[in-house]
């Protein structure tokens, strides 16, 4: 298309192009983790992002008024990207199940109002829409690509008429007038400090944390815009790289690679394949029978009495209808409107401010800003003895340890006078003097008398201790009662508060402005939004105990288990770890200089210089210069894959195989763990990973900032890594760790004979499954290798032709293997059957402590059994079944041992926080099966076999539990 004039671009057609997954997750966390707490039906079904993304797309709809409009989605498999570099996108969260349930409804949603949904296998959406708006802007249309996403700013060219509508993060905010933005080059430029043909050079220069594209090495945002603005491109920084001086040109003569490789991931494709034709993108209106039992069934009733402005905005034909679309900003500070009454921005004035008036703050908060008001209300929180006070902390930071305390809100009734909130550190108003009020509220805090709940009460722990209050009395966690009732829900407040309490609390991010702190917000605002935080906390707890009352099993979980430990985990989070910097300074030098060697490895096997970062570089060696089996790998768009997957099964075929798959892991452990854990040292040089309490659906802890549960065993990297951990200077550090335990549960829980008396008897049991596998009495080294991947394996559901890879032996041998497993180990086949089968019967399997993981099966076939009796269900007869299924099953034969192995080092932990109260002797990591102390001298020899006691005496088992404590002067050499 050549260049037109503004005039002339406003008459032609326009089509909106939609980033499907961009406004989808955009609209799921609005509400699911904003101000309504998640949107769902009165069945339970979550229509977060079904409800955001129809909103949107009317508000586009009638501000645009588009002739033609497309979404494109990603298809969550693996691209041209993976291909090129394994760690693309590696470190994104995990999806929420809620989310997948709300994509799937809304696909239905955007067929029934017969909008075109475009994916392409292969590609990302990012490249169908770059696609899309090149065939558009051909066929001459304007083209308007609406997302968040600040990569599609590369495709904006006025030539062609493709700008960008850019969603904010307030886009869906009630009233919001300023959320979406047209970008153009001007408008990229401002925002970026660059064109839009530089944002792919850009991205190869500083990267892009949230995709792990990694640029170059020290360079950041600000030197890649100067480099950009003096040089123009990529290809004229490296062409100018004699002028560049300093640091600079040493980074980017390293980094050069790395910059190319980038490049390639960062640049969008605009020649996908794509089988749909523009003439089916005009809007053209939707079959009303089609999309009216779906409103129905999302409950979207207000949308239902709409469908004749509905179809008139998605461009079908009615009797003198017009939409009713509101174009009136409401203030944005307007109370926040609960579930449906989202919509009102739809509907008339009126009918928004009903909805308002309805829902009113049910409490008048108590603003404690005297000191007469301190006194009274101290006061009244000492007759609280037999009533459980809420109490929650409001901090300038999300980060306990180093955040501010800004203020204290508690509530210890259901009345509207019982709620108070004490401002502390507001920029404005009246705040009380921060020592005055700790010291009138330090009897109540610490003390075990006055019960307390916090919702999440690690965080208000480390929030108080860093201000001097030893918190005490905590009784209850809504958080934490939640988890142990089913560990896949969600656990926020807001979702808990919705889903058990009928009303919605306002979220941080509709309170405080981006870039501003709680502190920077006017006290009556804090207030209110801490106010119904505690008034919602406090009425949880009995909802809560209601609820798990029925189950003696799970409410003891939550009161011997997962409550004491809270605190284990705050003093952990607390103290850190000391952290050798220079000695990872080194070894990044070092790591470098090695992986340099590997590339001259690959060289010299290949018998050419390559890029091993570059997917179709390496596709072609392979493939065909070396003419490796491509039956191995898959046919791409590029070429054949090489992903991790394909490279270990060509792994030994070829010496250049083995060089890459080093090369690759090499370099991500560096990036993640060598060069990153200095940057998370505090003064001290200790890094303080956060431990979470409910992450994970089988109770096992995680850790994030830094994730320490990912440090790769027993590697000679993994001991490199643990070199660089140290105890307190002239301490020791001691590593205890717990032998076989899943094995030992699995022993215990199947009663199997061999097993049980293997363990009894303290024989290897990786030994004892060696000779009856290979049917011998003398076993090699290698052949007990080979057994014990079968033992750990078979607690995965691991098959044949993964013991075949992960052994080297034969397929043919490693299913007759499984199977002489299977026949002498009975009992253990029995036992991860009756689990599968329970868990298709009851929906769930529990551990032996009665902690449950919930299974919600899509096949029909194994749905038809829920409720029934476990042996009416014969798993050899379940035809057809999907491999989400398969998968869900294998899970739940190994939850009750897994789940059982984090039960059991949960309670050493409490039990062992109790035994190290007497000493100086601090716990300070929970890895795996594994606990890191760090310990004087002159404790160790009288700590040494209480720490073995306690571990092994977590919880009785019809085997023995053993662990293996070791010291040393740091994690590798206790290890």
């Amino acid at each position: 298309m050549s260049k037109f004039n503004a005039t002339e671009l406003e008459n032609l057609p326009l089509i909106v192009l939609v980033d499907g997954h961009s406004l989808a997750f955009r609209s799921f966390y609005a509400f699911a983790k904003g101000r309504d707490g998640g949107l769902k039906t009165k069945t339970g079904i979550p229509t977060s992002a079904c409800f955001g993304f129809l909103k949107s797309l009317l508000a586009v709809i009638e501000s645009q008024k588009p002739q033609g409009m497309a979404i494109a989605f990603d298809l969550g498999l693996p691209t041209f990207r993976h291909e090129a570099d394994d760690t693309y996108k590696a470190d994104r969260a995990e999806t929420p199940e809620d989310f997948i349930t709300d994509l799937k409804n809304l696909h239905e949603l955007l067929d029934a109002f017969n909008l075109p949904i475009v994916t392409a296998p292969g590609y990302e959406a990012d490249d169908v829409l770059g696609t899309l708006a090149e065939k558009a802007s051909a066929a001459g249309y304007r083209v308007k690509i609406l997302t968040g996403d600040r990569d599609l700013f590369q495709l904006v060219d006025p030539k062609k008429g493709i700008s960008v509508l850019y969603l904010g993060n307030n886009f869906l905010q009630r009233g919001s007038t300023t959320g979406l933005t047209e970008f153009d080059p001007e408008a990229v430029k401002e925002k970026m400090g660059i064109l839009p043909e530089q944002v792919v050079d850009y991205k190869a220069l500083c990267g892009d944390a949230s995709d792990n594209i990694p640029g170059v090495k020290g360079i950041g945002d600000k030197t890649a815009v100067k480099l950009l603005t003096e040089y123009g491109s990529l290809e004229n920084v490296y062409a100018n790289l004699a002028q560049i001086k300093g640091a600079n040109k040493t980074k980017l003569e390293t980094g050069k690679d790395a910059a190319y490789h980038s490049q390639h991931l960062a640049k969008i494709v605009v020649d996908v394949p794509l089988e749909v034709k523009l003439e089916d993108c005009q809007l053209t209106g939707f079959d009303t029978s089609v999309l009216e039992p779906l409103l129905e069934k999302l409950e979207f009733k207000s949308y239902l009495g709409k469908v004749k402005q509905l179809q008139q905005a998605f461009g079908g034909v009615v009797e003198e209808e017009k939409p009713e679309f509101i174009t009136e900003a409401l203030p944005i500070n307007e109370v926040e409107l609960p579930d449906e009454s989202a919509e009102l921005d739809f509907f008339t004035y009126e009918e928004t401010l009903a909805a308002q008036k309805e829902s009113a703050s049910p409490v008048t908060i108590q603003i404690i800003d005297t000191s007469a008001k301190l006194t009274q209300l101290v006061k009244q929180l000492k007759s609280c003895t037999n009533v459980t006070v809420a109490w929650d902390t409001e901090t300038s930071d999300l980060d306990p340890l180093s955040a501010e305390l800004v203020g204290i809100g508690c509530c210890w009734g259901i009345n509207s006078d019982e709620v108070a909130y004490i401002p502390i550190n507001h920029t404005s108003g009246e705040n009380l003097e921060k020592q005055t009020v700790l010291e009138a509220l330090r009897p109540i805090l610490e003390s075990d008398k006055y019960p307390k709940v916090f919702q999440n009460a690690k965080f208000d722990r480390l929030a108080l201790r860093t201000q001097g209050i030893n918190l005490a009395g905590v009784v209850f966690d809504p958080m934490l009662a939640s988890y142990v009732l089913n560990p896949e829900n969600s656990h926020n407040l807001s979702e808990l508060t919705q889903r058990y309490l009928g009303f919605t609390i306002k979220s941080y991010e509709s309170v405080v402005p981006k870039g501003k702190t709680i502190g920077d917000v006017a006290i009556p605002v804090i207030a209110d939004y801490c106010g119904m935080q505690v008034y919602a906390t406090f009425q949880l707890v009995g909802k809560l105990e209601e609820e798990l009352k029925p189950v003696p099993k799970l409410e003891s979980l939550l009161r011997e288990i997962e409550l004491p430990l809270e605190p284990v985990l705050a003093g952990m989070e607390e103290i850190g770890i000391r952290v050798d910097a220079a000695y990872l300074k080194e070894l990044s030098q070092k790591l470098e200089q090695d992986l340099q060697g590997i590339e001259q490895s690959a060289y010299k096997a290949a018998g050419e210089e390559f890029n091993l970062g570059s997917p179709k570089q390496l596709s072609q060696l392979l493939f065909e210069k070396l003419n490796l089996d491509k039956k191995k790998s898959r046919k791409i768009a590029t070429g054949y894959s090489t992903d991790a997957a394909t490279l270990e099964k060509l792994q030994g075929d070829h010496p250049v195989v083995d060089a890459v798959l080093e090369y690759r892991s090499l370099s991500k452990l560096k990036s993640t763990y060598v060069d990153a854990l200095p940057q998370l040292m505090d003064k001290n040089q200790r890094v303080h990973t956060d431990f979470n309490q409910t992450a994970t659906a089988t109770g096992r802890l995680s850790s994030s900032n830094p994730n320490l549960q990912n440090i790769p065993i027993r590697t000679e990297f993994s001991r490199k890594i643990r070199q660089a951990f140290l105890p307190e200077s002239g301490w020791l550090l001691v590593s205890a760790d717990y032998s076989q335990i899943e094995l030992r549960i699995l022993a215990h829980l199947s009663q199997e004979p061999v097993l049980v008396e293997a363990y009894q008897n303290n024989q290897d049991i990786h030994t004892v499954t060696a000779k009856i596998v290979f049917e011998k009495e003398d076993i090699t080294s290698d052949e007990r290798r080979i057994a014990k991947t079968i033992n750990f394996g078979v607690i995965y559901g691991m098959g044949a032709m993964r013991f075949s890879r992960s052994t080297g032996i034969k397929k043919a041998v490693a299913s007759d293997f499984i199977e002489k497993f299977n026949t002498r180990y009975a009992k253990v086949f029995d036992y991860l059957e009756r689990m599968k089968r329970e868990a298709i019967a009851n929906g769930y399997v529990e551990t032996i402590k009665g902690r449950r993981r919930y299974f919600n099966f899509e096949g029909g076939s194994l749905r038809a059994f829920k409720g029934s009796k476990q042996d009416e269900i014969d798993l050899a007869k379940l035809k057809n079944m999907g491999q989400n299924d398969a998968q869900l099953l294998r899970a739940a034969a190994n939850a009750p041992i897994q789940g059982s192995s984090a039960d059991i080092i949960k309670i050493a932990m409490v039990k062992l926080h109790k035994v190290l109260r007497n000493y100086q002797a601090r716990l300070l990591l929970q890895v795996h099966d594994e606990l890191v102390f760090e310990v004087p001298p002159g404790e160790w020899e009288e700590l040494q076999p209480k720490i073995r006691e306690t571990m092994e005496n977590a919880l009785p088992l019809s085997v023995p539990l053993v662990v293996d404590v070791h010291v040393g002067e740091n994690w590798m050499e206790a290890k």
